[in-house]
């Protein structure tokens, strides 16, 4: 399908200012693979609203409740999950933003809040739904690879329903990884729902994925190899600095930027680099992607009332390692990283349990 760049961007940014002020979007992911083939997930996430997070895991047989089209909760679908689910669960609700299960899939949602728009059902349809918030829960909770997600998941509705701490619909898309090699991007455009295969594993926000992969093919002079020397009018022309063959790479932090360093990066680090450890190496790469606070401004640049700029940056960020079934945290305000075994845990609870993670840093003194 032809796409015309011009007049998507332009509905894009004319659309971008009737978001909620507040809530930015910022969100990258990518994955390494292991010569196993199994891959380490990392992603970071960013808002403009504090929001607030703590480590769960989810026993097999939890019992869900979904949200309806009316927004009450429990008036949609309700499900017994049939896997053990950890990840970072949002303000002590059944809400998980990004997670792994005991199969080794792993992924969440990512904000999409111009092109999303989710399904309307309405009688008996509603109560075979649930609310976008709640399908990383559903997907986590009940597949265990992208192939059951793509047969199972448009057996149910996903309505748009508000989630009240937001005020708003949560508008998102989802990706995950799955322990035989395979990746999906779903998102919900005029309430039809999209799989797209990810065989390179990136992810960021809008515009939609299969714009952003048409977007990697203005970017093929891209190399980690250096440019050598190049004669022009008799003269020699030498790069001064490493770094030639990336030169023309965006480094701003919108999210077609994001997702094309996403990219560059770990398919660099899969080709070149094999022998390093998956999980350093992907705290390496995703440290590339924080926002620090104060360099993107929502709220047209305005402060609330008590003289507070809205800002994105960069609250958590995460590396999920699938074979090991472990998820490693880090979250702003500290430098520490906290590992989380699944394998170190009773996937047969009878409750959800959940973790603060400390906002701590911790420097190690070099002595004689």
């Amino acid at each position: 399908m032809k796409i015309r760049l011009s007049k998507v961007i332009s509905a894009m940014l004319i659309a971008s200012f009737a978001i909620a002020p507040a809530i930015s979007n910022a969100c990258t992911s990518f994955i390494l693979k292991n010569k196993d083939g199994s891959i380490v997930y990392a992603r970071t996430i960013e808002f403009a609203m504090d929001l607030p997070m703590k480590i769960a895991l989810y026993p097999r047989n939890y019992q869900f409740k979904g949200t309806g089209p009316d927004g009450i909760a429990g008036s949609g679908l309700h499900w017994n999950g049939k896997y053990a689910v950890t990840g970072l669960n949002a303000y002590d609700m059944d809400l998980i933003g990004d997670g792994m299960n005991e199969k080794g899939l792993v992924g969440g949602m990512q904000y999409l809040p111009v092109s999303t728009d989710f399904q309307n059902p309405t009688g008996a349809d509603a109560k075979n739904s649930i609310a976008s918030y709640q399908v990383v829960n559903y997907i986590l909770s009940n597949f265990a690879t992208v192939d059951e997600i793509k047969a199972g998941l448009p057996k149910i509705y996903v309505n748009s329903s508000i989630l009240d701490k937001w005020n708003a619909i949560v508008k998102m898309h989802f990706g995950f990884h799955d322990a035989n090699g395979k990746s999906v991007v779903i998102e919900f455009i005029k309430g039809k729902i999209n799989f797209y295969d990810n065989p390179i594993g990136a992810m960021a926000n809008e515009p939609p994925f299969d714009w952003q992969m048409m977007n990697v093919e203005n970017y093929l002079n891209l190399s980690p190899v250096d440019l050598g020397t190049k004669k022009i009018g008799g003269v020699n022309f030498t790069p001064r600095s490493a770094g030639s063959g990336m030169h023309g790479l965006p480094g701003d932090f919108m999210s077609q930027s994001r997702f094309l360093r996403a990219v560059e990066y770990s398919q660099a680090a899969d080709k070149y680099a094999p022998e390093l450890p998956r999980v350093e190496l992907a705290w390496h790469i995703i440290n590339m992607f924080d926002i620090p606070p104060g360099t993107i401004l929502a709220n047209g640049g305005k402060t609330d009332s008590k003289g507070k700029y809205f800002y994105d940056y960069t609250q958590q960020t995460v590396v999920g390692d699938q074979k090991n079934l472990t998820y490693y945290a880090r979250f702003f305000g500290g430098s520490d990283i906290f590992k989380f075994n699944m394998k170190d845990h009773d996937w047969n609870a009878k409750e959800r349990k959940q973790w603060s993670v400390p906002k701590t840093s911790s420097y190690k003194s070099l002595t004689n």
